[in-house]
């Protein structure tokens, strides 16, 4: 059973920056697709940014030029640097890791992003 913690959300005023973390349980991000989903309340969770195992990466148009996914793999740690933060990146983020061999999903719990003066 693959197990992600999340770690680094909390509360930013506009224009700040943010950086989260998601630590995964697994032998190698090199069979694990990883990304990061967001759900703000009322609405459906969406995807953020997502890295593949072979460390390609793709951001939701509404963060592009902001948010940078990256990746440790000797750490099996992946990485969200959120900059020039906006009210509406408010949400609660999730970290996901889906299998490459097996295409089983895994979700971390989530942290909360509040953006706000």
């Amino acid at each position: 059973q693959v197990q992600l913690v999340e770690s680094g959300g909390g509360l930013v005023q506009p224009g700040g920056s943010l950086r989260l973390s998601c630590t995964a349980s697994v032998l190698s991000l090199n069979v694990y697709d990883m990304g990061w989903y967001r759900q703000a309340p009322g609405k459906q969770r969406e995807l953020v940014a997502r890295i593949s195992s072979g460390g390609t990466t793709n951001y939701a148009d509404s963060v592009k030029g902001r948010f940078t996914i990256s990746r440790d793999v000797a750490k099996t740690l992946v990485s969200l640097q959120m900059n020039n933060l906006k009210p509406a990146d408010t949400a609660v983020y999730y970290c996901n890791a889906q299998s490459v061999i097996t295409a089983i999903n895994y979700w971390g719990k989530g942290t909360l992003v509040t953006v706000s003066s």
